[in-house]
């Protein structure tokens, strides 16, 4: 099955918008939340190309474990001047950060 490519971004950027200040959100969620819950790297993909002028809040998606973005240390202080809080081992602290969305 083949995937638009412009579509799939326009999709994934259109639920990064959506997460809320002080939350976060996961690559694998989004695929769910977007109907491909088999494009977790393709999520990851779209937010290494998300043109600057969009202004996306993509410091809010980690991984599933809640790891950052290993070459992106802004990622951390930006997260943390939203008050959101990691575990000793470096990791979001996904049970108190995690955006509960529901799928519709």
């Amino acid at each position: 099955m083949s995937i638009d490519k412009e579509a799939f971004y326009e999709d994934v950027y259109s639920i990064v918008r959506q997460i809320p200040f002080g939350r976060v959100c996961t690559y694998g969620w989004i695929a769910r939340l977007i109907g491909q819950p088999q494009c977790a790297r393709r999520v990851g993909k779209a937010l290494a190309e998300v043109p600057p002028v969009l202004q996306l809040p993509c410091h809010r998606v980690v991984d599933s474990g809640g790891r950052i973005v290993p070459h992106w240390p802004e990622q951390r202080e930006l997260l943390k001047r939203e008050g959101v809080r990691f575990k000793k081992n470096g990791c979001v602290d996904l049970r108190n950060y995690l955006w509960e969305v529901e799928i519709s």
